[in-house]
């Protein structure tokens, strides 16, 4: 009897898990032939009305350019504008006037070599200074940049955006910013630093006399100097998901991949 008793309840838990399995196996198998029905639905709705994600236009591509290009520019004249930004920035760093080089190096056989790095400084510092005021000269560029195929350049290399400014917008940026440079030249003194290097040159016998127009060098580095800040930014934004900050970079650049 006891046995009979043992079998049984054996028996019981026996079709107590069967009945558990097959409860599992009809649960799973109908949510993946749910999933699949919802699919297919999907599907043919897509098949029949059209109606798919919107598709990115020339006018979207062409505002997130901008936007990549104006977020750069404030993100670079930040950093520019700082102490340092450019005279500890080897990229961004402005030397000695190339076309005076020969001054430079009789100067310092003179024993200038002092005076010759308070000038070069003070050409970075003035780079700095007028940085300050550079986002609205360049931010303005970008809002008036023609672009008729945003695509072209959204396919184009890392750097597309930022090389296009610089060429169909250099002229009229930089005689919006040669006055902020000049103004930034006066604020530092770099004539102050200048005028003693270049009268002690000029009096040394045979030698030829220099002039070099500093408010053209100055403008011409700083802007440079910008300009390679914006390209990394632009190309930071087209690699990295988290430095697409708004809605529309996400869009434009995410959609590219």
């Amino acid at each position: 009897m006891r046995k009979i008793l043992i079998i049984t309840a054996l028996l019981i838990s026996v079709s107590i898990i069967k009945a558990q399995i097959l409860k599992d196996v009809w649960n799973q198998t109908k949510a993946t032939a749910t999933t699949a029905v919802q699919q297919a639905t999907t599907a043919v709705s897509t098949a029949v009305t059209g109606t798919t994600a919107p598709a990115l236009s020339n006018e979207d591509v062409i505002k997130g350019l901008r936007e990549a290009l104006s977020i750069g520019t404030n993100s670079s004249t930040g950093v520019a504008s700082k102490l340092d930004g450019y005279y500890k920035n080897p990229r961004l760093y402005i030397p000695w006037p190339e076309e005076a080089k020969d001054m430079r190096e009789k100067l310092i056989k003179l024993g200038m070599q002092k005076k010759i790095t308070e000038f070069e400084t003070s050409l970075n510092r003035a780079a700095e200074e007028a940085a300050k005021k550079a986002g609205t000269v360049f931010l303005d560029a970008i809002t008036k940049m023609s672009v008729s195929d945003g695509f072209a350049i959204l396919k184009g290399a890392d750097t597309a955006a930022t090389n296009f400014l610089r060429k169909t917008s250099y002229t009229a940026l930089y005689d919006q910013f040669i006055p902020i440079v000049k103004e930034a030249i006066a604020k530092v003194k770099v004539t102050s630093y200048w005028n003693p290097l270049v009268t002690k040159y000029n009096k040394l016998p045979g030698v030829k006399k220099q002039n070099p127009n500093l408010d053209d060098y100055v403008t011409k580095k700083a802007a440079n100097g910008l300009f390679v800040l914006i390209a990394d930014e632009e190309a930071k934004i087209r690699k990295d998901p988290m430095a697409q900050v708004t809605d529309l970079l996400k869009k434009v650049f995410g959609a590219k991949k």
